[in-house]
C-alpha cells in the first residue's frame, strides 16, 4: 500500500520511541508519516456518539481535558520526531472514538500502522496493552509493535569496539514463514522491508514431526528427521525462488529447524532489526485473535515485530 506511515501517540514514552521508528520507517519509503491520537479512550455508555445530556454535566470537563492532552501529545511526539529525521514529511491530529477502534479506522489508510509497547526489561519482551493486542488483532493493514527504549542504533550490527552504532549495516530481517501456508503478503512485506534497510532477509521455517499415532501402517519410514529437513529445505527454497527473482539485491538466508515455531522465531530474532509474521483476517469477525505464534513473538520478541494480515 502507498499510504503514509501512521504512528499512534498518547504522551506515553512507549509511543514516543514508536514515532520516532515510525519516521525512520516513513523516510525509508519516501512517505510522510502520520500521527494520530485518540482522545476518546473510555466513551460514555451508548457509544459517546449523542449530544451530551443535562444529566451528565459532571463529565463536560473530560473532552476538552482530553482534547488538550491530545494536542500536547501530538507536539511533543512531532517535535521529538522532527528532531530525530529533520526531513520527515509530519502531520498530526486527533482522532474520535475508543482508542481502538479509532486507530483501526485511521489505519485503514495506512502502509504501516505503528504503536508503541511498554518493554518489562531484560530478555522478557514486551507487555502488550489491550488497545494493541486489539488493533493487531482486527487490522487489514501491516501493524509494527515498538518496544519502549527503541532507537536508532538498535537497529544496526555493533560497532568495532561493540558499542552501538547507526553507522554500521543493519541487523537482519527475520521472516517466520509455514512452508505449508505460504502467503504473498507477508512474504513480500519481509523482502521490501530487508530491501529498504539493505539487510540480509533471515527466512525461518520451523517443523515438527507427525504425532506416531497419527501415521498409518505405510508412513512409519517416513519419520527420518534428516530426510524431513531436507524435504522442508527443499520446500522453502521452492516457494523463495520467484521472491529471489522478484528482490536480486537481497540477500537471502534460509534456515530450517525442528522446533515449535514461536521459540525459533523468539530466538531468531534475538539480534534483528525487524521480525515480519503473518496473521490470518478470518472471514467472518468472530472471535477475533492473533494465532499462537504471533501471540507469542510479540509479548517476548525485543526487536520490532510487523504483524502482516492476509487471507
Amino acid at each position: 500500500m502507498h499510504g503514509p506511515v501512521i504512528a499512534g501517540v498518547n504522551g506515553s514514552a512507549e509511543s514516543l520511541d514508536a514515532a520516532e521508528w515510525a519516521a525512520r520507517e516513513a523516510e525509508r519509503r519516501g512517505r510522510p508519516l502520520r500521527l494520530v491520537h485518540a482522545g476518546n479512550r473510555h466513551p460514555r455508555r451508548g457509544g459517546g456518539s449523542f449530544p451530551e445530556r443535562p444529566a451528565a454535566r459532571e463529565e463536560a470537563g473530560a473532552p476538552a481535558a482530553e482534547r488538550h492532552l491530545g494536542r500536547r501529545a501530538l507536539r511533543e511526539a512531532e517535535q521529538r520526531v522532527l528532531r530525530a529525521v529533520p526531513g520527515v514529511r509530519v502531520t498530526g491530529e486527533p482522532v474520535e472514538g475508543p482508542a481502538t477502534a479509532a486507530l483501526l479506522k485511521a489505519g485503514e489508510q495506512a502502509a504501516v500502522l505503528v504503536l508503541g509497547s511498554r518493554g518489562l526489561g531484560g530478555v522478557t519482551g514486551f507487555l502488550v496493552g489491550s488497545v494493541a493486542l486489539g488493533v493487531v488483532a482486527r487490522a487489514t493493514t501491516p501493524v509494527v509493535l515498538v518496544r519502549v527504549g527503541e532507537d536508532a542504533e538498535d537497529g544496526h550490527v555493533p560497532a568495532a569496539d561493540g558499542g552501538p552504532s547507526a553507522r554500521t549495516g543493519t541487523r537482519d530481517v527475520v521472516l517466520g514463514l509455514d512452508v505449508a501456508d505460504p502467503c504473498d503478503e507477508v512474504i513480500e512485506f519481509a523482502f521490501e522491508a530487508a530491501r529498504l534497510r539493505q539487510a540480509r532477509l533471515r527466512v525461518v521455517h520451523a517443523w515438527q514431526p507427525p504425532s506416531a499415532l497419527g501415521l498409518g501402517p505405510g508412513d512409519i519410514a517416513l519419520v527420518n528427521d534428516p530426510y524431513r529437513a531436507q524435504e522442508w529445505r527443499g520446500f522453502l527454497s521452492a516457494v523463495l525462488q520467484v521472491w529471489r527473482d522478484k528482490y536480486p539485491e537481497v540477500e537471502v538466508l534460509e534456515t530450517v529447524v525442528r522446533e515449535k515455531a514461536s521459540t525459533a522465531l523468539v530466538r531468531a530474532a534475538s539480534g534483528a532489526s525487524l521480525l515480519v509474521v503473518g496473521r490470518y483476517l478470518a472471514d467472518r469477525p468472530v472471535r477475533v485473535r492473533t494465532g499462537p505464534v504471533t501471540h507469542a513473538v510479540v509479548h517476548h520478541v525485543r526487536c520490532p515485530v510487523a504483524v502482516v494480515p492476509h487471507r
